[in-house]
């Protein structure tokens, strides 16, 4: 068995930069546990054609592992993945990273003040549990009558199977989120032919974007400083677009009017059009960049169908609209159970697992802890996505607050940390009253920000950057209940903090 202060599981962004947050802090006795061979969560399962971030890679990327060698405005899914790779390399995580090691179950011990994780090979015992899982890694395979049934090869986009030739094929896409977007420019060139079903259109704005020049790139390693300035003014561009996605009025009318002069240059024919424009509110769903997307759809590579696919026998695919298409390769492209994280059926505190506790959609004080789990901290989870400015910034921000609820704990006498349920139900109801008003809840849509089964916002935090790291900064401890009587047996304290 393994004993170690913290356990942190996952080797995504959230993950590496919270094993950078504890080295910063001088807090070596931690491990990672990855599941898979590499690191890179969803940058390394996600690997479809054209696969790309739609935040500029300067700001996609940690601030204590700034990189001048980007090679494009938007990085690839591969460059981003080699990017987290070299990261992992320079953190010299050694091992303390342990790949090809699940967690299949986490359970607290209230006698030893520690949690027991199962990883199915050698036991692991930590004093603290940081949950860097991510949210879009279970791909979510809706419930389409026949769907067994397809004669040919079908996958989700996110587990692409790259032995599929899809040369002279007729390949169907079902779904027009992100991933959408950027799979079916590409596939249109390499397909016979696609078709594309469209549940609900999407709001897409012009993604713009260069290969940045090698002079470009060698400036920006010689002078750290405009590195930092890019970044800077990147960050202040994504602020910016707050307003728009959460209601501001002549904000969201001005990005509205954008993303419809954009859907009138790129395509003629006023029915297309029509079946292409959203009839809800600007942001009410994730707003998506493509400058390919439209001339795709508009080609005679694609016909889109207006509407979901029903069912499937063989290999014909009925729409809702009760149209029949042919298909030789059919592609989910239907987004994560994101609202429903998998993990939190594993994962078992005081009373309950994390899946009972969040029944009704997961809540948290500060999007990081939970009451009824002591010492469990969650990034990624509840109310820490964005959809105007980079999700790493949000980690990070966690990752801070992590290290310093970390010394909070090392203070106290029981070195325990239980979040007052006050403390969680007030910063919910403050999610509840800041989102009440925004499109993702008043905007006409359906939406993976919000939980099915509460109507509340589950996944998104209203409000900017900034006031997140406001928030999480102005935390003081009092969140947490008051220490209660050491345990026998508890681990020794950590000299830090």
């Amino acid at each position: 068995m393994r004993t170690v202060d913290v356990a942190i599981v996952g080797a995504g962004f959230a993950g590496l930069a919270m094993a950078g947050a504890l080295r910063r802090a001088g807090r070596d006795d931690f491990v990672v546990l990855e599941r898979a061979a590499e690191v890179g969560g969803t940058w390394r399962d996600n690997t479809y054609p054209g696969v790309a971030c739609d935040v500029p890679a300067h700001l996609y990327s940690l601030a204590a592992h700034p990189n001048p060698h980007w090679s494009r405005t938007f990085a690839a899914g591969g460059e981003i993945q080699q990017y987290l790779r070299d990261v992992a390399d320079r953190e010299g995580l050694g091992d303390r990273l342990r790949r090809r090691t699940p967690l299949l179950g986490a359970r607290w011990d209230a006698e030893g003040a520690v949690w027991h994780l199962d990883t199915g090979a050698e036991p692991v015992t930590a004093r603290s549990l940081v949950l860097a899982c991510g949210r879009l890694t279970e791909p979510h395979v809706p419930a389409i009558e026949g769907l067994e049934s397809f004669a040919g090869p079908l996958f989700h986009s996110a587990r692409w199977d790259h032995d599929v030739d899809l040369a002279g094929k007729r390949v169907a896409v079902v779904g027009t989120g992100a991933s959408a977007v950027q799979l079916v420019p590409e596939l249109a060139r390499r397909a016979a032919h696609v078709t594309l079903f469209q549940r609900t259109p999407a709001w897409i704005v012009p993604r713009g974007g260069v290969d940045i020049p090698r002079a470009e790139r060698e400036r920006l390693a010689a002078h750290p400083g405009d590195l930092a300035r890019l970044r800077a003014a990147l960050y202040a561009e994504g602020e910016e677009r707050f307003a728009s996605r959460s209601g501001d009025a002549v904000a969201s009318a001005a990005a509205r009017d954008v993303a419809l002069a954009h859907l009138h240059a790129q395509v003629a024919d006023p029915a297309l059009r029509e079946a292409l424009t959203p009839d809800y509110a600007f942001g009410c769903k994730r707003v998506l960049l493509s400058d390919a997307f439209y001339p795709a759809v508009a080609s005679d590579a694609v016909t889109l169908e207006p509407t979901a696919l029903a069912s499937v026998e063989g290999s014909v695919l009925t729409a809702a609209s009760g149209e029949r298409h042919h298909a030789d390769v059919l592609v989910l492209a239907t987004g994560f159970a994101a609202a429903q994280q998998p993990y939190a059926e594993l994962v078992r505190g005081e009373d309950d697992t994390l899946a009972a506790h969040w029944s009704a959609g997961m809540t948290s004080f500060g999007s990081t802890v939970v009451a009824g789990f002591p010492n469990l901290f969650v990034l990624n989870g509840p109310n820490a996505s964005l959809g105007h400015n980079s999700a790493v910034l949000m980690a990070e921000e966690q990752a801070a607050y992590v290290v310093r609820a970390l010394c909070e704990r090392d203070r106290r006498s029981d070195r325990v940390l239980r979040v007052r349920p006050e403390a969680e139900a007030a910063y919910t109801d403050e999610i509840a009253e800041a989102a009440a008003s925004t499109p993702w809840l008043t905007g006409g849509c359906r939406n993976w920000y919000v939980d099915d089964r509460s109507g509340r916002l589950t996944l998104l935090w209203p409000g900017t950057v900034q006031a997140f790291h406001e928030r999480l900064t102005g935390a003081d401890g009092s969140e947490f209940e008051p220490a209660r009587a050491p345990v026998t047996g508890s681990l020794p304290t950590h000299p830090h903090g």
